[in-house]
């Protein structure tokens, strides 16, 4: 797992990918909490608090990720590279699991940065220091698992199609129903909608983002992360 890893974060960065990836992530982040006049800008909030950047950050993953993926089996297939990588003395499960943390990786490396956001509004705060660090932990470990979820869906979509473009189109159509489909459709359950909004990712975000760990957000992350590589797995089988 390991060759594959750094095979990977090789790729990655010996490629305009990683760069666009991550330069991408703190522009359009930047942009919206900083600079645009819009209910994200973190100065017009009146309030020491990153809020903004956890729900302007899901959405922007949604499209990140998928992009850092798409390539992982699309281009393996659609450059036979797969059958070669197959014969070396690894087992599936190490192939799936190397590309995901080396993904993985490269969106936390995005992520880093952001912490900054809280260095800025810690000293902006009135008094200096006034920011709720527990929520703010929280939603950096919401979006920690969040982002693994992500992936997992990206891997597997990946295997689905030689072409890249049309993996990352899947892969953003999957995790966009994962993420906010189930709240959409739960408006039309009256007394059962909570019960279908705690199917889908979201409900699960925000509850981590209250800075209270409920073992039940982190087992429905780690289930549905499992489930997507465990599929990604049997599609690299069968190929």
């Amino acid at each position: 797992m390991k060759a594959i890893l750094i095979k990977e974060i090789n790729s990655f960065f010996t490629s305009p990918i990683a760069y666009l990836v991550i330069g991408f992530f703190l522009l359009i982040n930047g942009l919206f909490l900083w600079f645009f006049d819009d209910d994200f800008n973190i100065l017009n909030a009146g309030f020491a608090d990153v809020t903004p950047f956890f729900y302007l950050t899901p959405w922007v993953l949604l499209f990140l990720i998928p992009a850092i993926t798409m390539k992982s089996f699309a281009d393996e297939n659609n450059n036979r590279t797969i059958e070669l990588l197959k014969t070396k003395p690894i087992s599936d499960w190490q192939i799936v699991l190397g590309k995901f943390w080396a993904s993985l990786l490269l969106a936390v490396i995005a992520i880093i940065p952001t912490t900054t956001y809280v260095y800025t509004v810690y000293e902006l705060g009135n008094p200096v220091g006034n920011i709720d660090f527990g929520s703010t932990i929280g939603s950096y470990l919401g979006i920690l698992f969040l982002a693994s979820t992500y992936t997992s869906v990206g891997l597997f979509t990946s295997t689905l199609s030689k072409n890249q473009i049309v993996a990352f189109i899947l892969g953003v159509f999957i995790t966009f129903l994962l993420f906010y489909g189930f709240d959409a459709v739960s408006n039309s359950f009256g007394n059962d909608a909570l019960l279908i909004q705690k199917l889908g990712i979201n409900e699960h975000f925000k509850s981590i983002s209250r800075g209270v760990i409920d073992t039940r957000d982190l087992i429905y992350f780690v289930s549905v992360t499992s489930f997507f590589l465990f599929i990604t797995k049997i599609r690299l089988e069968n190929d």
